[in-house]
């Protein structure tokens, strides 16, 4: 015979100020756990959705990112005139030849200089971002000194307010335009056209090219191909992949760090949970001997309590992930450690994540609940009616 589950209920409910206290220490643990699982879903969902499953990303070999690669003019047109490269309407290759720079500008709120990329774009850039459309202004005019600027690049630094002047390679830069680019890393990104770029920072070669598949399943020969001449040293990458990698770095240390913030916390949780349950333990061995005096199995009384211990785990894992869920509307900019550039982007919620930090917040429970439970079922009928 099993005790109902609204003995338990009723139990906590009798408790209201421990049970508050002891589910708002799990809501904490919760929100950190559910806060950190959400800001590195951000990062990679940023990231990832910068590259596009149909285009290629060609860069030195083992070069990484694009800041650190070479690519000449020489092994751009090899790369260009694959077969595999798609042609648009006019019969043009839809291919980029793209150098990247880094400037520092202060940042509108506290001044400090921090790094910003600065994309130099072929004719054919822009048709190989197709979730970028323009928010205020115009497209550069190639061939000339002007540049558009992200979203969240405008909304951070003063000096590329939409009309403003860059100064940087030695010449004044006009801000002609601010395009969004659906949340993805080039939201961060000024762009403007490579050959004047290459130019003023007298480059002599491009950083990368990218370019669209006329069939994505052509990519492994197109990039066997091209890695095996000896003549070209190059990496061949999809986009959404090479973008992906450069998530990790930065990734592996916000999950490193959320977990041992997470871990540390949560024994706090757990040992407050156990210490509320000792105490309802302690508060009710009468009410345990006469359960067990009508009846009940040690089993009964063991489930009863771990059900308490659950019921405070759900509660604090469902307040901590409707806390975590408002971060959603927090914008988060830090340096990214494989681009050394600055990044924006938002805590992401996920269903994946809900799960995971109610999965976590009933672990706390069980564990925070489980050795008073057994000592609650241990009790003799005897010496709980003599406790009495």
């Amino acid at each position: 015979m099993g005790i109902p589950l609204r003995y338990s209920v009723r139990n906590l409910w009798t408790r209201k100020a421990t049970t508050a206290l002891t589910a708002g220490g799990m809501a904490l643990v919760a929100f950190v756990f559910a806060a950190v699982l959400m800001l590195d879903a951000g990062l990679r969902e940023t990231l990832v959705s910068t590259g596009q499953h149909d285009n290629i990303v060609v860069t030195r070999r083992a070069a990484g990112v694009e800041i650190q690669s070479v690519v000449d003019r020489p092994q751009a047109a090899v790369v260009e005139t694959q077969p595999e490269i798609a042609l648009g309407a006019e019969g043009e290759r839809l291919a980029s030849r793209e150098v990247v720079v880094l400037i520092a500008l202060p940042k509108r709120d506290t001044g400090v200089p921090t790094n910003v990329q600065i994309r130099g774009m072929g004719g054919q850039g822009l048709a190989l971002r197709p979730q970028a459309r323009l928010l205020a202004g115009r497209m550069f005019v190639p061939g000339t000194a002007e540049v558009v600027v992200g979203r969240s690049i405008a909304e951070r630094f003063d000096a590329a307010a939409l009309g403003a002047s860059l100064r940087f390679g030695g010449r004044e830069w006009r801000v002609v335009g601010v395009f969004d680019a659906g949340g993805s890393g080039f939201d961060s990104e000024i762009w403007a056209d490579s050959e004047q770029l290459m130019q003023s920072f007298r480059r002599q070669a491009y950083s990368s090219v990218v370019a669209r598949l006329a069939d994505p399943g052509s990519f492994a020969a197109l990039k066997a191909r091209l890695e095996s001449d000896p003549r070209l040293t190059l990496d061949v990458k999809r986009e959404r992949a090479f973008y992906e990698e450069q998530s990790q770095t930065l990734s592996r240390f916000i999950s490193y760090l959320g977990i041992t913030l997470s871990v540390i916390f949560s024994i706090g949780a757990m040992v407050g949970a156990m210490i509320t349950m000792y105490a309802a333990v302690a508060s009710r061995t009468g009410e345990i001997g006469t359960l067990r005096a009508l009846g009940f199995r040690r089993a009964s009384v063991l489930g009863a309590f771990l059900a308490e211990a659950l019921m405070l785990g759900l509660a604090g894992g469902v307040i901590g992930l409707a806390l975590a869920s408002l971060m959603q509307a927090v914008q988060v900019s830090t340096l990214n450690w494989d681009s050394f550039a600055e990044l924006t982007f938002r805590f992401t919620l996920t269903a994946g994540i809900a799960a995971k930090t109610i999965v976590f917040a009933l672990l706390m429970g069980v564990v925070g609940g489980f050795l008073p439970a057994v000592r609650a079922a241990r009790l003799s009928i005897v010496d709980a009616l003599r406790a009495a």
